[in-house]
């Protein structure tokens, strides 16, 4: 059972140079520290035996989140920017807060997934499902998309909720273009592919404008022929689902890419529903390869 308490290739070659940079000079080549700023934390952190980062931070100079920055770029770790233009929304922890313990245990159900599920599965494509709504599944979606890319994989997340979808919400990005105009052939997969920052292998395909029928466009012939596309383009591809039990769109999705996550709320998931959406899935065909219960 993979467990959770609650989403680049790894930095490009300019990235990687970061290592052997210090905190200082990527602060300051990034706007967020001053040639003047560097000198005196460099004098302070001197003074009383201090590591840079602590010392800015002690000095008012530069933040928590700054030398956090800093550090994912020396460790090729990448965190979302934080520019309220192109904010990825907070509970991507993973983007935000990659030391955090939560962040550690999706870190733990990745390896679980890369040294069984992927090391011997036939197609790279995992759906994520819950009995109901408001589970977490579009959460897990994002958060597990987002630690597979720091691991270095080139990750396709799709919102395959084409009744409500999340995904461009989270990752703060346009949907009027998607999957419901690429399942129609409206608009070729080229054009519907976000990468969410220049650092990150992480994609994203939002669910585009919600259709009057949802349920067809995932069952068309079209639907395969899109995520072997997809699966041959990258490492690993997520699928965020609707409710299982709430109709037949997850059982299909989940049925379309051969593995699924069946993800419950603790305090929340009623037996009987899990219970019946793990019937739905199975019945498919679907391998279930693991369950998450969150406390998100």
């Amino acid at each position: 059972m993979l467990k959770a308490s609650n989403s680049t290739p790894i930095p490009d070659n300019g990235a990687r140079r970061d290592h052997n940079r210090a905190i200082g000079t990527i602060l300051l080549e990034a706007g967020r520290l001053s040639q003047e700023d560097v000198e005196e934390i460099r004098a302070f952190a001197g003074k009383n035996g201090l590591r840079f980062g602590d010392a800015a931070v002690q000095l008012n100079r530069a933040t928590a989140e700054d030398v956090e920055f800093a550090l994912a770029l020396q460790f090729n770790y990448a965190v979302f920017p934080q520019d309220l233009d192109s904010a990825v929304d907070a509970s991507v922890i993973a983007g935000h807060d990659p030391q955090s313990a939560v962040v550690e245990e999706l870190r733990t159900i990745r390896s679980r997934l890369l040294l069984g599920w992927l090391s011997a599965a036939e197609r790279n494509v995992l759906a994520i499902t819950s009995p109901e709504r408001s589970e977490g599944r579009s959460w897990l979606s994002a958060n597990l998309a987002t630690v597979f890319a720091q691991a270095g994989r080139r990750t396709l997340l799709i919102d395959a909720d084409l009744r409500r979808p999340q995904q461009h919400l989270l990752f703060n990005i346009q949907n009027n273009v998607g999957l419901s105009e690429l399942l129609t052939g409206r608009r070729a997969g080229k054009d519907i592919v976000h990468r969410i920052h220049p650092q990150m292998r992480l994609f994203v395909v939002t669910a585009g404008l919600v259709p009057p029928n949802p349920q067809e466009l995932l069952v068309r012939e079209a639907f395969d022929f899109v995520l072997d596309r997809f699966a041959g383009q990258f490492d690993v591809v997520v699928l965020d689902t609707p409710a299982a039990t709430e109709s037949a769109d997850a059982e299909i999705v989940a049925a379309r890419a051969g593995a699924a996550i069946l993800l419950m709320r603790r305090n929340r998931t009623r037996q009987a529903r899990l219970m019946q959406a793990m019937d739905c899935l199975t019945r498919s065909g679907t391998k279930v390869i693991g369950t998450v219960v969150n406390e998100y």
